[in-house]
């Protein structure tokens, strides 16, 4: 029995509400449980979250977990080449290999080195490798271990790919019976493109008909010289191949080529004719059609030699164009005859290019037909002597200096007058003959009678200029004449000095000399050497070389320098994992040289005073404890430096050639004149000081070099081995002959050496002098011991005494000074 519900729209109503209040009541407060298996979903409802915590506040939050920390894709650093023409694929011009054997190589091949290589780029001689053994005087030879003779010039080619190819855009290959005219045939290369494969020479015999040759060459043809083909020399068989005695003309893409075929050709090279196997190679791998002795407009001719003799027959053969034009000669089978040939060709040259030389000048002096000036045309005296370089401000004006025959006046602000060397008066001489000479030659009726005044000056840009005022006696007209010249000595030829190679880690030992009263500048100089150098572990070496007098006492409490010991000692624990180190050594010095100090000598710039010799003792004894092979350099206690100039010590001292002397910036005593403003590291100014060109108590040198200018110099300047011999250095008299001077600083000892040492002397801005008077006037304000010192009067050494001041500086003060007096004065009326 059935049940029938009648459900109206109200009953449907009601379940709605009920089952919707079931399902809220039921239904968890947390829906991140209903959705656990979702995170994406998790996590963007947890960040909801939090902004209802943090109201309007948005804080980003950045998610990192799943990003890249590195960069996909490394970047490479690119290595460039060391020279621009390297990388800009910039190649030499010409190289030359000559085929030769052991017996022509003192001959032939030493003749063909002598008239070529300075006019080529390079220059090799190809012999066996069994005849190396021998001890030849010349060394660009390579010898090949394969002594069959057919294949010797593939093993040449070989060699030229694997060690030259990138380097030369053209190779010459010759006998050592082939003399090159080479100034002739670089010329002819210069107009060829380097980017297409060059095979040229001259046509073996049967190219275009019979062998050509020289006049008188017998069964030749006599009308014509080699070389005078103007066909492109392609054939079959031989008649396509260049003639190896005439000289061949690779170009580097031929070389790549054959290279990649030597195989090949080493396989069908047939017989012992070289001409013929470097043509077929030739031929195969660069798929070129035979010889050319004419490319690109350019014809490269060679002339033959057959009956000739060349001493006999020199003025015929001289008057063919065929010859004078040609770049090979052969066969020349005598070495005289080499020389011969260069001697012409170089004389050809010289008077071709006077000729050139000539025209130039007319073109350049008629252009336009004098219509435009000089200043438009840019033609200028002399001729090819570029104009000197404007001035930037008046410090950069080159100066005029007047001189006469004997003297030199106000060559710097320092010295009014100046007896001129011995190379300064030998050259006013030369170029006062010569214009007088000139002058006589123009005008005949002209008589020289004298010198009224003469002016010079060195240009860095056109070279040395005089202008002349001289005194002429016109026979004419009966009466004196004064005429201007004006001279120049232009700089034609800049040579680069080549040097040993040197580096900047060479070890540096300092030697420096401390007196009794310097130990306070010499505490100051271990503070910033510290800083400078065992801070920054330097690879230098510090030695101090202690001077007692005789009566001090050097032990104990009492010594004078244990102050400065200690800091030796404590510095040295500090940076001894660094190995840098400070050590002393001690010298007594005899009575003579153990008065009391005078505070004159205060006014001297070197730290000797008037005792500049006590550098000889200073060093004689501190080498032994050094080493010879060791860069040393001098150094005073009233420097300091920075560390660029340790390493320009490096480079600019160079064993067994060269010595450097520089010239330290003296810092004038600000502090205590008040006429300038202290800083110790500003720039070089006239106000802060100046350049003491008087002081050489800083120079290095290497110990080998000077132990041996030391032996040589004995004689004159005896060599201290002990604390005894010192006394040597006071009582010899060390001027030595009338061209020497005196040997008071080590400078000078390198200077008059019989040696090849150059003396490099320059200024260096990071050498500061001056550290000495500024401590002895801080002891001073009111200036009272400073007014009791005196410059020693001799002009010669006035010039080492210190300045406080400038001269304008001075003068200003006198100027104030002088008006404050004015002023304070009643003024009467």
């Amino acid at each position: 029995m059935g049940a029938k519900f009648n459900l109206g729209r109200n009953h449907y109503l009601l379940l709605g509400f009920v089952c919707g209040f079931l399902f809220s009541y039921y239904s968890p407060q947390d829906y991140t449980e209903i959705v656990t298996e979702c995170p994406e979903v998790t996590e963007h409802t947890n960040k909801l979250n939090g902004l209802d915590g943090h109201g309007s506040e948005f804080e980003p939050q950045l998610n990192l977990e799943q990003k890249p920390m590195i960069a996909k894709k490394v970047v490479k650093n690119i290595v460039r080449p060391r020279y621009y023409y390297t990388e800009l694929g910039i190649r030499e011009k010409l190289f030359l290999g000559v085929l030769t054997t052991t017996e022509n190589i003192d001959s032939l091949a030493t003749a063909i080195n002598r008239t070529a290589a300075h006019l080529v780029n390079k220059i090799k001689f190809f012999i066996h490798a069994e005849s190396m053994k021998s001890n030849f005087q010349l060394k660009n030879i390579v010898g090949f271990t394969d002594t069959r003779e057919n294949l010797r010039p593939f093993h040449m080619l070989k060699f030229l790919a694997d060690n030259y190819l990138d380097e030369y855009d053209y190779f010459l290959l010759v006998t050592d019976t082939t003399y090159v005219n080479a100034r002739t045939l670089r010329s002819q290369l210069e107009h060829l493109s380097v980017t297409m494969d060059v095979y040229m020479g001259r046509p073996l015999a049967g190219a275009n008909g019979p062998e050509e040759g020289g006049p008188g060459t017998g069964d030749e043809s006599p009308s014509s010289s080699s070389g005078s083909s103007t066909g492109t020399g392609t054939g079959t068989g031989t008649s396509g191949y260049c003639d190896l005695n005439a000289g061949i003309i690779l170009s580097s893409g031929v070389i790549r080529k054959v290279r990649a075929n030597l195989d090949w050709c080493v396989r069908n090279a047939l017989g012992d004719d070289h001409s013929h196997n470097i043509g077929k190679c030739v031929k195969y791998s660069a798929k070129l059609d035979g010889c050319h002795d004419r490319w690109q407009g350019i014809a490269v001719s060679s002339y033959r030699l057959s009956s000739f003799k060349i001493y006999r027959d020199f003025h015929l053969i001289a008057k063919e164009p065929a010859f004078n034009g040609a770049s090979t000669v052969f066969p020349v089978t005598v070495a005289d005859d080499f020389y011969l040939l260069h001697a012409y060709f170089s004389r050809v040259h010289l008077e071709t290019n006077n000729e050139r030389k000539r025209q130039l000048q007319e073109e350049a002096l008629q252009i336009a037909g004098g219509a435009l000036p000089n200043d438009v045309l840019e033609v200028r005296w002399p001729l090819g002597v570029p104009r000197t370089s404007p001035p930037e401000s008046r410090h950069d004006i080159i100066k005029w200096t007047t001189l006469n025959l004997t003297h030199i006046f106000m060559r710097n602000t320092e010295e009014n007058v100046r007896r001129l060397s011995a190379v300064d008066e030998q050259d006013i001489r030369n170029v006062l003959n010569k214009t007088v000479t000139e002058a006589t030659r123009n005008q005949p009726d002209a008589e020289y009678r004298g010198l009224h005044s003469a002016y010079k000056r060195f240009d860095a840009v056109r070279g040395m200029e005089y202008r002349l005022l001289l005194n002429f006696y016109d026979r004419k007209r009966k009466r004196m004449r004064t005429r201007s010249f004006e001279v120049i000595k232009p700089i034609s030829l800049i040579e680069i000095v080549p040097s040993p190679y040197v580096t900047e880690s060479t070890r540096v030992a300092i030697l420096l000399p401390v007196l009794e009263h310097q130990v306070q500048e010499t505490e100051q100089f271990l503070e910033s050497y510290e800083r400078t150098c065992m801070d920054s572990q330097d690879n230098t070496f510090l030695m101090l070389i202690f001077f007692y007098r005789a009566d001090t006492p050097s032990k104990g409490d009492e010594d004078v320098f244990l102050p400065l010991k200690n800091i030796a000692l404590a510095v040295t624990e500090k940076h001894k994992q660094d190995g840098s180190r400070v050590a002393w050594v001690s010298i007594r010095l005899p009575p003579e040289l153990s008065g009391k100090f005078d505070d004159n000598h205060r006014y001297y710039s070197s730290m000797y005073g008037q005792h500049g010799r006590l550098a000889f003792a200073a060093v004689d004894l501190a080498l032994r404890k050094i080493g010879l092979e060791s860069l040393v350099m001098l150094c005073s206690n009233a420097a300091t430096f920075r560390s660029d100039f340790l390493n320009r010590v490096r480079m600019n001292t160079i064993q067994g050639f060269q010595v450097f002397s520089p010239i330290g910036f003296n810092m004038y005593p600000c502090e205590w004149t008040g006429l300038c403003k202290p800083c110790e590291n500003c720039d070089v100014g006239q106000g802060i000081g100046y350049f003491d060109h008087h002081n050489y108590d800083v120079v290095s040198f290497y110990s080998n070099d000077y132990v041996a200018v030391r032996k040589e110099l004995e004689s004159r300047l005896p060599i201290v081995r002990s604390d005894r011999d010192i006394v040597n250095l006071l009582g010899t008299n060390a001027t030595g002959p009338p061209t020497g001077g005196p040997l008071t600083n080590i400078v000078q000892l390198f200077l008059q050496a019989n040696t090849d040492l150059h003396v490099l002397r320059a200024i260096e801005p990071n050498l500061r002098l001056g550290s000495s008077i500024r401590n002895f006037l801080a002891t001073d304000p009111n200036g009272e011991r400073f007014a009791r010192l005196s410059c020693p009067e001799p002009d010669d050494n006035r010039q080492q005494c210190i300045r406080i001041a400038s001269k304008k500086q001075i003068g200003d003060l006198l100027v104030q000074y002088s008006k404050q007096r004015t002023e304070s004065q009643p003024t009467r009326r």
